[in-house]
């Protein structure tokens, strides 16, 4: 049983149901009412390791005609209305030999490939429109209870349900970790010129301004992070005055801008829980951690913790194992800690690094990123990276069925 249906449950949901388990997802929100929102800016960077899964999955043929495949990235330091500094790192996907280090998808159409999937999958029960209130955990299983009243029982139960995890909570979870006092911005805007698929960061003394390539190649999404007093003032401006504000981080590289896309606002926070997983529960994507967005990450490290719960409870069925056993749980436990934890505090530390006006800490960076651009092994170590290629990969994100 899977609690929530955002987008790390329905990749669980059907890895798990593809091997023959019967999965239900319990999903908050209505699902039609998502699938079928127009353009409204919200979109994610998927590393092609992501990519590989979606398309085992079944689900990229439906959003490979609508993802913008991200060709190169360029990252400098930069202050509002001074542009770039001279040294920056320039990252292109020619360094590798896999194709494009990511794609940029929008939400709508990633939900709706989703749920279209979810649909056509036998073994898969969604529940929608409907919250879990309580559980109980037993040596042979889970058992929730609705807002309605109704009650479900499952061998294993996962929480897939954001930072607020009420999964987590029940089972007294605890989570560690801090606020960063940043809020990100988020929109989209259109631009006169075309983007040529690259992404660009800059990053600013008060967090850094990432501008992210969508399909049409005339559009941009905007993840604006500041402090969140200055967020909070600039979120109350009208679009003409949040636009003016835009103008002088965002510079002319890309001509003409207006905005394009609804105006959101995210609070940022760096958060890990103490376990991610326990008798008969695991936890996955930002139910087990919220990371910075600095290397928009977040969706990313969610579909590696699909990917390794999968593998662990389908060779774990295949054995004969009870697949909610502490030990079979926590080979999953295992297998994401470290590797989500390294990721947490290196982008903890970038930020940190990159979000100040020190003169010294200003020249050491720009001095690394020219550096780093300058040598081309290291260079392709950070693309290969980006796109999610390192580390120990489960086999759904190298392309394989488990």
């Amino acid at each position: 049983m899977i609690v929530g249906g955002g987008l790390n449950g329905p990749a669980l949901a059907l890895a798990l149901a593809g091997a023959g388990l019967r999965v239900m997802v319990v999903d908050a929100r209505a699902a039609p009412a998502r699938a079928e929102v127009g353009f409204d800016g919200r979109a994610y960077s998927l590393a092609l390791a992501s990519k590989r899964l979606l398309s085992v999955l079944g689900v990229w043929p439906a959003l490979d005609a609508v993802a913008q495949p991200i060709l190169q990235v360029k990252a400098s330091d930069g202050r509002a209305g001074t542009g770039a500094a001279p040294c920056f790192l320039h990252f292109d996907h020619a360094e590798i030999e896999e194709g494009p280090m990511g794609f940029m998808v929008e939400d709508r159409h990633l939900y709706a490939a989703f749920l279209a999937a979810m649909q056509a999958t036998p073994g898969i029960t969604l529940v929608s429109g409907e919250t879990v209130v309580a559980q109980d955990m037993t040596p042979q299983g889970a058992t929730v209870t609705l807002g309605s009243g109704a009650t479900l029982s499952a061998r294993v139960l996962v929480g897939c349900d954001g930072r607020q995890s009420g999964v987590a909570a029940r089972a007294g979870i605890t989570r560690t970790g801090r606020d960063y006092g940043q809020t990100a911005l988020v929109t989209a805007v259109s631009h006169t010129l075309p983007h040529h698929g690259i992404a660009h960061q800059f990053f600013m003394p008060e967090g850094p301004l990432a501008i992210l390539p969508l399909h049409g190649g005339h559009r941009s999404q905007i993840v604006w992070t500041t402090s969140t007093a200055r967020a909070a003032a600039i979120q109350a401006l009208g679009d003409a005055d949040y636009l003016a504000a835009l103008r002088p981080r965002f510079g002319d590289f890309l001509g003409e801008i207006a905005l394009a896309g609804v105006r959101f606002t995210y609070p940022l926070s760096l958060s890990l829980v103490a376990q991610f997983a326990a008798p008969r529960l695991a936890l996955v994507g930002d139910a087990a951690h919220g990371v910075h967005p600095i290397a928009g990450q977040g969706l990313n490290l969610g579909l590696r913790d699909v990917g390794a719960l999968a593998q662990v409870v389908i060779e774990a069925a295949r054995r004969g194992e009870d697949i909610g056993g502490a030990d079979v749980l926590d080979r999953y436990q295992q297998w994401r800690r470290f590797d989500t934890t390294a990721l947490a505090l290196g982008m903890d530390a970038v930020n940190t690094l990159f979000s100040n006006d020190n003169p010294l800490m200003r020249l050491g960076r720009d001095l690394g990123m020219g550096a780093i651009s300058a040598l081309p092994a290291l260079r392709r170590r950070f693309v290969r990276t980006a796109a999610g290629l390192e580390g120990d990969l489960p086999r759904l994100l190298q392309g394989q069925k488990i």
